[in-house]
């Protein structure tokens, strides 16, 4: 079963959900069509195996995010999260993309999308809260949040445009950790003095 996922994962990326058929999920996985049809009853049904693998490693991680202090170490901690983030979604990015781009629609599926999507940003809003006190517990920030790890990821995956992963890492952790984690002065004060001071041309 998890060879068929494997190859299942890898049929899809290279050929999208459409274009993808049973019999190059079977041969990826260098098995027969009667132990695919064992496990599933159609790629449909191994598509919806793979998104709910997907969900559950991401409601996981949600749930792995423990409080984040405005310091060195809060940035650690949001680079370590970040970092498997990224990971995630490299290792289910041929299928989150089909569900992002409508390829597959099912109601089920959707459901579990709206749930997961639900989890993460609460997830991400009740840290922010614990450090920027916000009316509405952070709602609408953790939702920010979570859409540009995830845009942003999209577009690396979808190969839009070219990062490497350390630069990825590295630039999500810098927008996410001072964007939303450390209180507004201080990130104010920062760029205030960073930025370079105008000279007047003589005459």
């Amino acid at each position: 079963m998890q060879r068929l996922l494997a190859a299942g994962r890898t049929v899809f990326e290279a050929q999208g959900f459409h274009n993808a058929r049973v019999d190059d999920i079977v041969k990826a996985a260098k098995t027969s069509h009667g132990t695919f049809y064992l496990y599933f009853s159609n790629k449909e049904d191994l598509f919806k195996a793979l998104a709910l693998d997907a969900a559950a490693e991401m409601e996981s991680l949600a749930a792995s995010l423990g409080p984040i202090t405005p310091d060195d170490d809060g940035r650690e901690a949001i680079r370590e999260w970040v970092t498997q983030f990224v990971d995630i979604y490299e290792a289910h990015g041929s299928v989150i993309r089909a569900q992002t781009e409508w390829e597959f629609n099912d109601r089920d599926l959707g459901k579990r999308a709206h749930s997961t999507l639900v989890h993460i940003s609460s997830a991400l809003a009740a840290r922010i809260h614990e450090v920027r006190p916000l009316d509405d517990h952070g709602l609408a920030e953790g939702l920010a949040c979570l859409s540009m790890l995830e845009r942003f990821n999209y577009f690396r995956q979808a190969h839009q445009v070219e990062v490497s992963r350390e630069d990825a890492i590295d630039t999500l952790t810098r927008a996410v950790f001072e964007g939303f984690f450390v209180p507004d002065r201080r990130v104010a004060g920062r760029r205030v003095a960073a930025r370079p001071r105008r000279v007047r041309k003589a005459g």
